[in-house]
């Protein structure tokens, strides 16, 4: 097919040619671009013309960090909690769920999300007393909003053998019996997959995104996509990553059963290039692992810091026995001291020639000076979700158990741009309510909470431009998922990937860039998404 897009105003994001009015497509790839006299001189008898109409048009976004399957899955197929909610409104979603006899006699119930300043209020024997009292004797396991953490009821806990808590909150890794339980009696059929998987990805067109990584998927996953994609129906760029350990999902497969399996499941769009390696937990549960200790509190010892998940031997084992098969690494990182483990094992791979993989920070909040400049001589990428770090629940949690010089001095974006990081933009969604890349680059733009719920700004000099928050959610994702030749950019010879907004972003105060709406979504030429 033959298109010309004429009469926008296009931000290419290629510095070679910044802005234009048009473009050229030949069978989804862009094969000119410039002016309206420029493209319209391409004009033939089969030519599709379509006019702009004067809008704002910009490449896809490029989310490099989310769990679209998990979100879908969500969606179709389980309960949402209202957000926000208290121990009260919990239960009496839960109560009336059972009411509504939706659910089957002996089935399981999940939802999400319960907020992590909520915990200690949800850490307690009388508020699982309450749950169990609204269960009607189902088993239920409820994920907190960094999908890190679980609440379970006593049924759920029998069932998975838990005799040790007497709240039913159950941290990281000691979630996995009660997760893997629920997956087991809730196992979804290989259509419901696909479904589940159709659901994420039509949701990210509705918010412009048109390329994206998982960053932990299953084989079942991986098999959707590629299902999708035979049946012509994966309309986005996608890289899957890996699990190598799994404190948080509860798949069936993991580490070398599962890595060095996915080659299988590569088709067109669908890349299984990457590992993911959690390598500590999150700040809140005092899980991730910093150089300086935690705040004192009572239950852990005295400079408790928090441990790596896997020792640095192990870790580089692992990155390299992945590079060795050509793949790349996602490493979840939230301390300053899993972040230093990580760059330390580059290192040693960089100087025994493993110089085409990726390497990528997954949230990296706390970053030690020194290693920025490291990041960006080893190619080590930040994977940032400014979706869960900006003042709200997360953050707030945060306070509560670092020093405020400490918890206040997160995410360096614009050190790590200076120093020439690759800084790429995620949402980590389900763990952010919304995808919405607006929402980011409106928090990396103002270091405000773009919903206007929680005051203050975030350590205001890390603030970037515009146009640099734009490229973290476009060209630099893609570099960093190796889709550079793909998308990212509205250039000659990539894909036709981009989206048609309400509004010029440019012409917009900053503290409303999180309601610029999405007019279009195209991905290769075809309209994915109409408003």
């Amino acid at each position: 097919m033959h298109q010309i897009f004429h009469n926008g105003r296009v931000h290419t994001v290629d510095a070679t040619l910044p802005s234009a009015r048009g473009f050229v497509v030949d069978d989804g790839r862009i094969t000119a671009i410039g002016s309206d006299d420029d493209v319209l001189a391409h004009t033939r008898d089969d030519t599709e013309v379509i006019d702009l109409g004067d809008a704002f048009v910009m490449p896809g976004f490029v989310d490099v960090h989310n769990h679209h399957f998990v979100s879908g899955r969500e969606e179709l197929f389980e309960l949402r909690l209202p957000l926000g909610a208290d121990v009260a409104g919990i239960i009496a979603t839960i109560a009336a769920h059972v009411a509504s006899g939706e659910v089957a006699p002996g089935a399981w119930i999940a939802g999400s999300p319960w907020a992590s300043d909520a915990l200690d209020s949800i850490n307690t024997p009388e508020s699982l007393a309450q749950l169990d009292a609204a269960s009607g004797g189902h088993p239920v396991v409820l994920t907190d909003d960094a999908h890190h953490n679980r609440w379970a009821n006593t049924a759920a806990m029998t069932l998975a053998g838990i005799t040790d808590s007497a709240t039913g909150v159950l941290f990281e890794a000691a979630g996995l019996p009660v997760a893997a339980l629920h997956t087991e009696a809730s196992a979804l059929t290989a259509e419901q997959e696909r479904a589940a998987s159709r659901r994420g990805i039509d949701e990210l067109h509705a918010f412009g995104i048109t390329a994206f990584q998982d960053a932990g998927v299953s084989t079942q996953i991986m098999r959707a996509l590629s299902s999708l994609d035979a049946e012509g129906q994966l309309d986005a760029w996608v890289v899957s990553s890996m699990l190598v350990n799994d404190e948080i999902f509860g798949f069936d497969a993991i580490g070398n059963d599962l890595i060095f399996d996915g080659e299988q499941y590569r088709s067109r769009h669908h890349r299984p290039d990457f590992v993911k390696i959690f390598l500590d937990g999150v700040p809140p549960t005092q899980t991730g692992a910093f150089i300086e200790p935690y705040l004192p509190d009572g239950l852990h010892a005295d400079h408790h810091c928090g441990q790596t998940l896997l020792d640095p031997a192990l870790l580089l084992d692992w990155l390299r026995r992945a590079a060795q098969a050509g793949l790349s690494a996602k490493i979840h990182c939230t301390g300053d001291a899993s972040v230093n483990a990580v760059i330390n094992a580059v290192e040693v791979l960089r100087a025994e020639g493993f110089t085409d993989t990726r390497y990528q920070v997954a949230h990296g909040q706390f970053v030690l000076d020194t290693d920025i400049a490291r990041m960006a001589a080893l190619g080590v990428d930040a994977d940032i979700s400014p979706f869960i770090w900006t003042p709200g629940p997360i953050s707030e949690a945060i306070k509560q158990v670092l020093p405020a010089e400490r918890a206040g001095r997160m995410q360096p974006v614009r050190d790590q741009i200076d120093a020439g990081v690759t800084v790429a933009g995620g949402s980590d969604w389900p763990v952010s309510p919304s995808p919405n890349p607006w929402e980011g680059i409106e928090g990396l733009v103002t270091r405000q909470d773009p919903s206007g719920a929680y005051p203050g700004t975030l350590w205001a000099e890390q603030a970037i431009s515009l146009a640099e928050a734009i490229e973290v959610f476009t060209l630099a994702g893609a570099v960093s998922m190796g889709f550079q030749d793909e998308c990212g950019s509205l250039s000659v010879g990539k894909s036709a990937d981009f989206i048609v907004a309400d509004r010029d972003p440019f012409a917009t105060d900053p503290h409303d860039l999180a309601d610029i709406g999405i007019e279009a979504t195209w991905f290769a030429g075809r309209r994915v998404f109409t408003r």
